[in-house]
């Protein structure tokens, strides 16, 4: 019996050496080794390979020559493998921790780009998906970040596509309220549709959803039998679109894109619960 437990001991000992002996920590390499493997990566867009050394040279080299750039590389390599929140965090931290590094216009511009795309993700590369649709949170996160990247370096490289793609996001904004008034329409909640189209006349006054808002704001105003206020609509159309669609051959207002005319106004404020019969 003895031998027997001395057997199963010696065994036991012999596998738990030989399992440290497998789980031995691998060798660290010359932080210029890792950083040259990371670069090689990269320029043969194996970005998996290249995060995997950055990491490496920040976990045994955080205060290495190549610390600085193997972050801002590391903020790249994410984006480039659609880790857009890793790629974000990535940016924060290389700001946090170099505040007044001559590159932080990258890591800001980087950032937005991140939160950019980060509300289409994958799916939209492959798909058709409306994108004034979506969730404009990240949107107005990527807006703050180029108009900060406007603010602090106006000089940037990045600063031209910056402010490109600030002037997109306005445009997504802008539609994503016409949205939201096309929904009201369908619902025929009239009131609600004329407040997202005026919001839209109201804040995003440069972008082409101004046209089809004015449209929607003539024809509500002129549902809660508010004349003046769908005359000045209806004027504002005319100089600023007066080729729309919305005139007929004879320059006349005649849009119709309301479902019904004969609600009352107490059903439309209450989307129809109340008011009709």
């Amino acid at each position: 019996m003895r031998s027997v437990v001395r057997l199963l001991l010696v065994t036991t000992a012999a596998l738990f050496i030989s399992a440290c002996a497998s789980n031995k920590q691998e060798e660290v390499l010359p932080e210029e080794t890792y950083y040259e493997n990371a670069r090689d990566a990269m320029n043969s867009g194996n970005f998996n390979e290249a995060e995997l050394n950055l990491d490496y040279l920040e976990t045994y080299y955080p205060f290495g020559r190549y610390a600085e750039q193997a972050q801002l590389d590391l903020i790249y390599a994410r984006y480039q493998n659609l880790d857009l929140e890793g790629a974000r965090a990535a940016a924060d931290r290389f700001l946090r921790l170099n505040p007044q590094s001559d590159h932080a216009d990258y890591a800001i511009y980087m950032r937005g780009l991140a939160s950019y795309n980060l509300d289409l993700g994958l799916a939209a590369r492959y798909f058709p998906i409306d994108v004034a649709a979506r969730d404009p949170g990240e949107q107005r996160q990527a807006f703050r970040d180029f108009s900060e990247l406007l603010n602090r370096y106006p000089s940037s490289e990045y600063a031209p596509d910056a402010r490109q793609r600030m002037i997109a996001i306005r445009n997504r904004l802008a539609e994503l309220e016409l949205f939201a008034a096309r929904y009201y329409i369908s619902r025929e909640a009239y009131i609600a549709a004329n407040n997202r189209a005026r919001f839209v006349v109201e804040n995003y006054s440069t972008t082409p959803s101004v046209e089809e808002a004015l449209i929607i704001m003539a024809e509500t105003y002129r549902f809660m039998d508010l004349k003046k206020a769908s005359s000045d609509a209806v004027a504002m159309l005319e100089e600023n679109f007066p080729d729309s669609s919305a005139f007929n051959e004879d320059g006349e207002f005649q849009a119709d894109i309301l479902k019904r005319r004969d609600r009352s106004l107490s059903s439309v404020v209450t989307f129809g619960l109340i008011g009709d019969e």
